[in-house]
Order: C-alpha cells, then structure tokens, then sequence
C-alpha cells in the first residue's frame, strides 16, 4: 500500500467473480467495507488484526447476482449502511444516503460518492482520496458501473420499469462526464471480473487505472451516444433466473446469514420423502461421476464451476434443496448457494456411494454422446431435437444446424416448449451446462435425454 495510513485490501471470489474491499484509515482506527459478501468474518477478522474498526458499509448498488453482507455487518458490527441518493425510500431497514459528490471522513483517509446511475438507477461509486477530500485520487470502487474491459449492463432492470436505452443513455454520461474526469492514474476497483453475468466482456483482471480503461475498453472508445447504447445492449446474456430474486432480497430486511459447521445428513428414505415433496436434489459431483450413475430426478451442477449461479439458473428461489456431492464438499456447497440467498438446504445424502451400490433401483445413468455418436443419432432418427443452450453472444458465432436455442437461464421458463418424449440432444460449448440442462430435462420428465460430450468446441474440431 503506497500511503502507510491507508489500508486498502481487495477481496476477490472467484466462483462468483465478485470482489469487495476493506478500506481502512489507521490514524482514526475506523473502516469501511464496499459491497461484501454475505459471510462477513473475514472483513472483521482483518480489521481487528490492523486494529481497525468497521463503522460503516456501502453499497454501490442493489445486486442481482450475489446477497450482499450489509445486514450482517449492520448486526455484527453496528456498522451504517451507506448508498447513493438514488436509493432513497427503496429499501425496508436503515440507510445513509449521499448525493453526488459529498464526502465523508474515515480520518485522513477521505471518500467521495459519485452517483453513476446506468447500470441501475442508484448506482454509485466511491472516490478514495488518501490524504483528505483534496488529495489526489487513489481509487475508486466502481461496483457495476465501470469494469475492466466492459461496462454494467443496463438491461437487467428493462422489465421492472426501466428500459436498457434510458438506462444506456445515463451510463454514457456516468462514464463520460463523471468517472472519466478522473486522473488517468486513479485505480479502478470494480465489482466483477470475468464470469459474471453482468456484463459481456470482463477481463480476468481485478485492477486496472481510469487511463488503462480510457484506452482499451471498447465501451470507452470514441462513440456517439447512439453508438454506445447500441455496443452495451447487444450481445448480452440471459440474466439467471435467480437475478431479480437477488436484487428484490438486497432491498428487504431478511433473515440473516448463519456459519453452521454441521449439515444434516439425510438417509435415502429421507432424500426421496423430500423430493416428492418438491425438494430439488443437486448432485454437485462433476459431469463424469454423475453420468455414471446418480439419483433418479436429481440435477448435476458441479461444484467446480459457477455452482450457485447455475443453481440459480435451474431452480425456483425458495424451493427446499437436498445436497448430494463427494465427501466432504457439502458445507462449500451449502455455503455458496447462501451467497445468493438459497438457505432452503434440508441437508445432504448420507454416503451416496454407498446408498448407490446398495439401492440400485433408484440410481440411473446419464446419456452422453460423443461427436460420432451424435451423429450417427442426427443421421439416423429423423426427430431428434437439438437445443442449444449458450448465451446469445456464443450463438452469433455460430452453432449446429437445425438446433433450437433456448439458453441455460431460460430453459425452466421455456421446458414445456420442448416435447417430452421426443429424443433431445442439448449442447454447449464445452460440456459442464449441458449436463446441467439435460439432467433438468430429465428430472421434468423428458425421456429419451443426452448431451454431447466436449460441446459444440468438439462438434466444430471434428468438422476440419
């Protein structure tokens, strides 16, 4: 840290792309946390080691993709709840609000608001001066405004009042007119790297500086305003099914999160009682394992990846969860779908391999295609359906002939499309929400379900 009496520490949560920050000033002992998770220890762990107190929590925006800590930090810790202007009279527990360009004192340490709405309309950011409000810049937290490469998406709130133009329209002028009069060698800290649903084209990097983005972020370069709404608006994924739930929950006072060290371990008995009385089972063991043999109705979403977001995107908020996954990764799992809100764990199945060699009336296998395999499918039954499951973005560059495309986060929304008892093939790129979506299909009833193994990046190698 270049300023001694500045402490700056990123958080970065890879299986989210989510990164938050503790700013602390140490010759007043006091500190902020910008958009944390919801598992707040380590935030109050760091600041006790650096003699720190947190006082206060902003939040550059309502989050869609992840529930936030502020209420668990108000309640640990007694810190404020800070939020731009634009957020007044729209949440139910107690807030601060700031208007464009005031500042508050940490100490020396001295942080500026900027109301930066276009991604949301109460977006904000947060200027962090080091040595008083005239100091020169040495950050600022961006949240889903600004990002490294890309921009905030605007069309997340396009059906709830506000449409992706108007919103486009305001974040042009938040980063033109607000951020970008910013010194070049101000850093930028945002919300999200690469993975994250809200934006198209996030850099694996978590810091870069307002000259870096000035120069290489296509939504930066010179454009009318027209051109940019248009550059922001196309291409973007489906948001996850679980976004507005995230979003409306981040607005309400709710039940707070809770670090339970023990699961309950279910019996099978227990496992198939709960989904017949509309549990989902979520088998978080990985494609391979779970094609081999797996819970008649449960649904694969492997705990490598972006297993809460996929869990998201299959499942309706509320709906009761039982966990099946290798020794071991139950409370990880458990723990990620409490980062978006999902607490509905009833628990986890007792040794599933055991339960699986000893109950095999209640375990069934996983169809998977290989590419000849595929083909030899589409050549030979004339009715086989295809459906593409990538973001609309991936479809654009191309995809197999004749597939229907109706992408991962919509597919619950659209299943009764699809007829349930003609042979379906579902793909992707390459192979991990395939298996998602055609143990989905299943478990609605489909009858004849596969996916094709290596996606659509194998179907296109072995046309050369």
């Amino acid at each position: 840290m270049e300023n001694a009496n500045m402490f700056f520490r990123q958080y970065y949560l890879q299986c989210l792309s989510h990164a938050s920050y503790l700013i602390g000033d140490r010759s007043s002992g006091k500190a902020i946390v910008v958009d944390p998770q919801r598992d707040v220890a380590q935030y109050i762990a760091d600041a006790n080691a650096e003699g720190l107190t947190i006082t206060s929590v902003f939040e550059t925006h309502f989050h869609a993709d992840f529930l936030s800590g502020h209420l668990e930090l108000a309640a640990k810790v007694g810190a404020e709840i800070i939020y731009g202007h634009g957020a007044d009279g729209r949440v139910d527990f107690p807030i601060r609000t700031m208007k464009h360009a005031e500042h508050f004192s940490l100490g020396r340490v001295d942080l500026e608001l900027l109301e930066t709405p276009g991604h949301t309309p109460e977006s904000a950011c947060l200027v962090v001066h080091p040595e008083g409000p005239m100091s020169t810049p040495y950050g600022v937290c961006t949240g889903d405004t600004l990002f490294i490469g890309d921009v905030g998406r605007p069309d997340l709130l396009s059906s709830v009042g506000f449409t992706a133009e108007d919103l486009a329209h305001q974040l042009y002028d938040s980063l033109h007119n607000k951020l970008m009069k910013l010194p070049d060698a101000t850093k930028v800290y945002p919300a999200h790297g690469a993975g994250s649903s809200c934006g198209k084209n996030l850099s694996t990097e978590t810091v870069s500086t307002i000259g870096e983005q000035r120069r290489t972020n296509y939504a930066l370069a010179p454009m009318t305003v027209e051109q940019f709404v248009e550059a922001v608006t196309q291409g973007q994924s489906v948001a996850p099914l679980y976004f507005l739930f995230a979003a409306t929950k981040n607005r309400q006072a709710h039940d707070l999160f809770v670090d339970d060290k023990e699961i309950v371990m279910m019996s099978l008995e227990e496992v198939i009682a709960a989904q017949s009385n509309g549990a989902v089972v979520i088998d978080s063991r990985d494609d391979m394992s779970f094609a081999s043999g797996h819970l008649r109705g449960s649904v694969n979403v492997g705990l490598s990846g972006r297993f809460a977001e996929y869990v998201g995107e299959v499942m309706d908020p509320g709906t009761a969860i039982v966990l099946i996954g290798e020794p071991g990764t139950d409370l990880e799992a458990k723990m990620r779908l409490a980062r978006i809100g999902f607490d509905n764990v009833l628990g986890a199945l007792n040794n599933p391999v055991r339960v699986f060699f000893e109950n095999p009336s209640v375990v069934e296998q996983q169809s998977r295609l290989s590419v000849d395999a595929f083909n030899e499918r589409i050549s030979s039954m004339s009715n086989v359906v295809l459906v593409d499951i990538r973001n609309p973005g991936e479809v654009e560059l191309g995809s197999i002939p004749k597939a229907l495309h109706i992408s991962l986060p919509s597919l619950l929304k659209r299943i009764d499309e699809l007829d349930r008892d003609a042979p379906t093939v579902v793909f992707c790129r390459g192979g991990y929400r395939s298996s998602i979506a055609s143990s989905l299909l299943k478990s609605h009833g489909f009858t004849d379900v596969s996916d094709l193994i290596g996606g659509y990046t194998a179907w296109v190698g072995a046309q050369s």
